[in-house]
């Protein structure tokens, strides 16, 4: 009993003692099959100063209006009434007998053609708001 007496302190003491750090083992090595990697995408382009990407109109009707360049709207709907530069915007305006279409285009990216982005259509008698898509298709009828 005195031998557990004597070895009690000691005991004590060595609890008290930090036991060595465990390494813990390394990873196992990661392998890649090179045909399951997907494709990298590239950065998007750093934002010019001064540039902002315009908002896109969306709407039933306006294919072959929306994105499309000032020649490509000349096509379709003859020589403009208007064609209104203003910094990198244009406005183009086109009439038919029952109805005014304004055309805006923007670049959509900078130092980037002008497409349009935006429509809006009236009456050509007393200017009320028509629907956009049927001005587009009296238009194109000429």
């Amino acid at each position: 009993m005195r031998l557990i007496a004597a070895l009690l302190p000691f005991a004590a003491l060595a609890a008290c003692v930090p036991s060595p750090p465990q390494s813990a083992p390394p990873p196992p090595p990661i392998t890649v099959d090179p045909r399951n990697v997907p494709p990298t995408q590239p950065p998007p382009p750093a934002p010019v100063a001064g540039f902002r990407v315009p908002e896109i109109m969306q709407g039933p009707g306006l294919s072959g209006v929306i994105r499309e360049p000032a020649s490509s709207l000349a096509r379709r709907f003859g020589t403009p009434r208007l064609d209104t530069p203003e910094g990198d915007m244009r406005k183009l305006q086109f009439q038919a007998e029952a109805c005014v279409l304004d055309v805006y285009l923007y670049p959509l990216a900078p130092n980037a053609e002008p497409v349009a982005t935006w429509v809006e259509a009236r009456r050509a008698s007393d200017g009320a708001e028509v629907d956009r898509a049927a001005c587009i298709r009296a238009l194109s009828r000429r």
